[in-house]
């Protein structure tokens, strides 16, 4: 076969269709001159490389020379990463949803040559199936009427595209109040699954900052429930079959409501949201189970998503072999061939194997707690837990030489800002270096690879290439991220390298007449469909983690613009949270530390000095979420002496603040006045914790 237009892209996606019969273009004004001149619709397919369904269509459809041929003579082709081009996918996704009430990917399309939308569809066949028409029925129906009935095409697209545009309108609402999350709460608690933990029925989805409001709800009420439900809810996917238990880390979602049967793909952004959620319940609770989970999908990160220059891929595949979660099931048979009759026979009990099959195998999964397990063989729980780590190992070292699903190689900058934000966090809290490390580097490598010399962000590397303007959740990520990170490091290259992202994140995305941020810079190519977006889903929306990052800001820099603009989005968007707060949870944590109390932690000591490392490490322990730490050196040593220029000019009102009786001093300001500076570690950690 001979390749198509997609052969010079650098997306793991759009190669995967490099030779396709179809002609597809990638997303370039040259596609829609071509339909300009030949006079024809577009035929718009978007979708990502670990995506189980676009494999299907693509087997399907794409590979079929039947279906080719409509599809070349019918349209012109472009074919879109959604992971590569964020802002296409949201705004065409948002046409499906209208026009279809429902989306998902693959997403369908088809347009006219101006771009404007008059059919969307999901998923679809090659002959009509599962009450859904097929391509070789659809594609001629559509010939006909963009060749006998153009103008009604024209009509239809234009009043779609003037709904679209309607609903896109956010006028300035109000404002919030506390009541807005005691009705998080109440909503939250409605739709828990208090047998299986989450929330909902099935599929569920690992939605973590649902469980981050719980735990900073229950910091404001003490209200046990709350605590409860993120516990359940850690523990139930622990030991379900969404959790990889040989090679760590966690699967897209569970396609029923006990966790047991997953779609098997692994995303960048879930391993760094669901470890967040458990380094923040171990601050909480001090439980080193959840210290345990943090560490695990840490391990998984660096050892399998890790690339060379640093940077995070995006996510590896469902499939192997053609065949979706074959590289992750067993059979009785493997593992009695692996280990002595006993110890097979317990894991066989252990993790449930044969009881759960799927086309592959068995999916491994816990039903009982770990301390029942050991308590019924007269075994201690450490004495089992060791024997479940080496045979772990064992079957982890078996798995190795199976055929690995594909991994998307491509390092987004919004994915590894919050993958930056995760690491950084379990470096301090964790006490690890290794983490530490890693974030450095990988967010070392995105200010050197996709910062332009304009001072914009790129959105992807791939193949030696940054391209792709940035989009509003590379900025809010990547700012969140270095915001992270240097309360870990205190380099103040990474809180100038987030003022500087942040200005510029002002400049040329937000909304001066209503307020909030648009998800695509002005002037764009697709200027006229701009839109914003707070829904927090697999993701938190940029909107949610840009009005986090501007408090945090304020509070670091005593700027109180930074503040306004914080006031100014929640303004903007108050009544659709009010309508339904659960689908804007990060939103509404972030609101949690607008309103406070927070906090703002100097520390005047030196970084090397064990005094200072353990009053960082004690501050570090509390889950107190609501504050920033600033570390300024002391005036008298001499190599500090760039280091607190630059600090005090980031942060002025430092300036003043010096060691007391030469000893390491802690500095604590809450709700507009500062406390007496001291320096005991029990007095700072009261002040921290007694509200």
């Amino acid at each position: 076969m001979k390749p198509n237009n997609l052969i010079h892209e650098k997306s793991p996606y759009l190669l995967q269709h490099a030779y396709n019969p179809v002609n597809w273009y990638p997303w370039e004004e040259k596609a829609f001159k071509r339909a300009k001149i030949e006079d024809k619709p577009i035929f718009l397919s978007i979708g990502y490389s670990t995506c189980h369904w676009c494999h299907v269509m693509e087997k399907e459809s794409f590979e079929d020379i039947e279906v080719a041929k409509l599809l070349n003579d019918t349209f012109i082709c472009i074919k879109v990463d959604r992971e590569e081009r964020p802002d296409i996918d949201k705004i065409y996704m948002k046409f499906c949803q209208m026009l279809t009430g429902s989306g998902g990917w693959p997403l369908t399309i088809i347009m006219t040559p101006d771009k404007k939308p008059f059919f969307a569809a999901t998923y679809i066949p090659k002959q009509d199936k599962y009450g859904r028409i097929g391509m070789l029925n659809l594609i001629p129906q559509i010939k006909k009427l963009w060749v006998n009935n153009r103008s009604q095409v024209f009509k239809a697209s234009d009043e779609i595209t003037k709904h679209f545009s309607h609903q896109n309108l956010v006028k300035f609402e109000g404002m919030l109040d506390k009541s807005i999350f005691d009705l998080t709460f109440d909503k939250l608690f409605q739709i828990f699954d208090m047998t299986n933990g989450g929330f909902g029925s099935f599929p569920k989805f690992p939605t973590m900052h649902h469980l981050y409001f719980l735990l900073r709800y229950y910091k404001r009420t003490k209200n046990e429930f709350a605590l409860h439900m993120v516990e359940k809810t850690i523990n139930a996917i622990r030991n379900g079959g969404i959790w990889d238990h040989i090679g760590f880390g966690i699967h897209r979602y569970s396609t029923d409501e006990k966790w047991i049967i997953p779609h098997f793909e692994k995303m960048l952004y879930d391993q760094a949201a669901f470890s967040i959620a458990c380094i923040e319940a171990y601050q909480l609770t001090r439980n080193k189970k959840y210290k345990r989970i943090a560490d695990e999908i840490f391990t998984y990160i660096l050892r399998d998503m890790t690339s060379n220059n640093g940077g995070f891929y995006s996510a590896e595949d469902a499939d192997s072999e053609g065949i979706e979660g074959k590289f992750y099931t067993w059979t009785v048979d493997e593992i009695k061939k692996i280990f002595p009759q006993k110890e097979a026979e317990l894991l066989i009990d252990i993790f449930n194997i044969n009881t759960i099959n799927i086309e592959s195998g068995s999916i491994l999964y816990i039903n009982r707690s770990l301390e029942d397990i050991a308590s019924k063989l007269n075994l201690t729980f450490k004495e089992l837990d060791k024997f479940l780590k080496s045979s772990i190992e064992k079957m982890f070292l078996i798995r190795s030489k199976r055929i690995r699903p594909f991994k998307d190689y491509k390092i987004l900058t919004d994915w590894n800002g919050l993958a930056i934000s995760a690491l950084a966090t379990g470096a301090r809290v964790l006490e690890n270096h290794i983490y530490k490390k890693a974030a450095i580097k990988a967010a070392d490598f995105i200010i050197n690879n996709l910062i332009t010399k304009e001072g914009s962000l790129l959105h992807r590397y791939a193949d030696g290439q940054s391209a792709i303007d940035a989009n509003l959740d590379d900025y809010a990520f990547f700012i969140a991220g270095l915001i992270e990170l240097y309360q870990t490091t205190f380099k103040p290259l990474y809180l100038k390298t987030a003022i500087d992202l942040n200005k510029y994140l002002l400049e040329n995305f937000w909304d001066n007449k209503y307020g909030g941020f648009y998800f695509t810079k002005i002037n764009s190519d697709l200027d006229i469909y701009r839109q914003k977006d707070i829904y927090d889903g697999a993701i938190p929306s940029g909107n949610s983690i840009a009005l986090l990052n501007l408090v945090k800001l304020s509070r670091f820099t005593a700027d109180t613009s930074y503040e306004d603009k914080a006031n100014q989005i929640v303004k903007a968007f108050s009544v659709a949270v009010k309508d339904n707060p659960i689908a804007y949870t990060q939103f509404i944590s972030s609101y949690d530390f607008l309103i406070g109390p927070s906090f703002e932690v100097v520390i005047v000591g030196n970084s090397d000095s064990k005094d200072t490392n353990k009053i960082l490490n004690s501050i570090n322990s509390i889950f107190c979420p609501n504050k920033i730490i600033v570390l300024k050196p002391p005036e008298n040593i001499n190599n500090n002496i760039n280091t607190i220029s630059e600090i005090k000019e980031l942060i002025p009102y430092i300036s003043d603040m010096k060691m007391i009786n030469k000893k390491p001093t802690i500095y604590i300001c809450s709700n507009f006045s500062c406390k007496k500076p001291t320096n005991e570690i029990s007095v700072a950690l009261k002040l921290l914790t007694e509200n």
